[in-house]
């Protein structure tokens, strides 16, 4: 059974910053490509942020996020982390991290309100 487990999650004011962390214990972490997905009340699960396998992975955004939100990896940590700045209450939903294509099994995600 896989298990992400994400944090630093809250609530914060139009305009500031965040850092996501996630971290599994999966073995050969830096083989997989990893997500960032977030779902907003009533809205279906989408895909914000991945990056690539190894220590230099490629990166791809969504557009509603590209240019304020970076995502890296600790390979040795076998940790994923979501840069959030500039956030906007469009921003506002439950962050959770997985592999892309994602597993089966979700952590619990850490919820993210922008909010003034």
């Amino acid at each position: 059974q896989v298990q992400f487990v994400e944090s630093g999650g809250g609530l914060v004011q139009p305009g500031g910053s965040l850092r996501l962390s996630c971290t599994t214990p999966i073995i050969n972490f830096s083989a997989y490509t990893m997500g960032w997905y977030r779902q907003a009340p009533g809205e279906q699960r989408e895909l914000v942020a991945s990056i690539g396998r190894g220590s230099g992975g490629i990166t791809n955004y969504a557009d509603s996020v590209k240019g304020r939100f970076t995502i890296s990896r600790d390979n040795a940590e076998k940790s994923v982390f979501l840069q959030m700045d500039s956030l906007k209450p469009d921003d506002t939903a439950v962050y959770y991290c997985n592999f892309l294509p994602a597993f089966r099994s979700w952590g619990q995600g850490t919820q993210v309100t922008v909010s003034s």
